[in-house]
């Protein structure tokens, strides 16, 4: 554990850095599923070029980031000091976390749906579920800033 509490500052700034480039994805993709539901259609060249680049956003960039942001995020929580487990804060970022890997979970089957040209859902959904990610971002901020 004392490795953890010397290794605190940088184990943070992975953790930010996995956070932000994970949320980058988390932002990008439902918009992608927004011009491929809207005005790309299921099949042709360019269906081929948005499930790649939404597979490469994916499988290269989120999910690395996500398992990043996860192992750093536990190393954070079980470094001695840094949590107060008695207070609301880490139960509620800890609540919007894993809302957010289901979300993340979900874009991927989302993704699955493009690629066998089975998506059935609109552009406006995607439009909509484009929003939860910015919602669980205030609430994780919130959280762990403000610590209510």
């Amino acid at each position: 554990m004392d490795l953890l509490t010397n290794a605190y500052l940088w184990v943070k700034a992975l953790h930010v850095i996995s956070v932000i480039a994970w949320m980058a994805g988390l932002f990008y993709l439902p918009r992608l599923y927004v011009y491929h539901a809207e005005q790309v259609g299921q099949s042709g060249e360019t269906h081929q070029m948005f499930t790649t680049m939404e597979r490469r956003l994916l499988q290269a960039i989120m999910t690395p980031a996500m398992i990043a942001t996860w192992v750093f995020g536990v190393m954070l929580f079980v470094t001695p000091g840094v949590v107060d487990w008695s207070m609301i804060w880490p139960w509620s970022k800890a609540a919007s976390v894993l809302a957010m890997t289901w979300f993340h979970f979900w874009l991927s089957a989302r993704r699955k749906d493009f690629l066998n040209g089975t998506n059935e859902r609109p552009g406006k959904t995607y439009r909509f579920m484009n929003e939860v990610p910015t919602l669980l971002m205030l609430v994780i901020v919130f959280s762990v800033i403000v610590k209510f």
